[in-house]
């Protein structure tokens, strides 16, 4: 049983910053790349960023490039997405999601992910 556990969400006014994290256990953080979708009220859910599970390779929804920056943390087994510059439009529940072997995939995409964290609230004030 693969379990992802977010923190890190909550209220800030536009400009801020928050660091959102995504704890899971040593097995699957070392083996399986990692993922951070966001889901707004009335929208589906959207891809934001991902890592390998090397952590060499990262990808980033165009929108928040060069203000959001994704990273693994081998010493904590975690999975963080720190983001600056938050607007209003960021505004959503945030989820880690994790992918198991094979590595071959569109990270983009959450159908190719296996387990979901239950999410975390990012709320942007203006």
């Amino acid at each position: 049983q693969v379990q992802l556990v977010e923190s890190g969400g909550g209220l800030v006014q536009a400009g801020g910053s928050l660091r959102l994290s995504c704890a899971t256990s040593r097995r699957t953080f070392s083996t399986y790349a990692m993922g951070w979708f966001r889901q707004a009220p009335g929208k589906e859910r959207d891809f934001v960023a991902a890592v390998s599970w090397s952590g060499s390779s990262t990808y980033y929804k165009d929108s928040v490039k060069g203000r959001f920056t994704i990273s693994r943390d081998s010493a904590k087994n975690t999975v963080n997405l720190q983001m600056n510059g938050l607007q209003p439009d960021d505004t959503a529940v945030y989820y880690c999601a994790a992918r198991a072997p094979p590595y071959d995939i569109n990270y983009y995409r959450s159908e190719e992910y296996h387990y979901w964290g239950q999410g975390t609230q990012v709320t942007v004030s203006s």
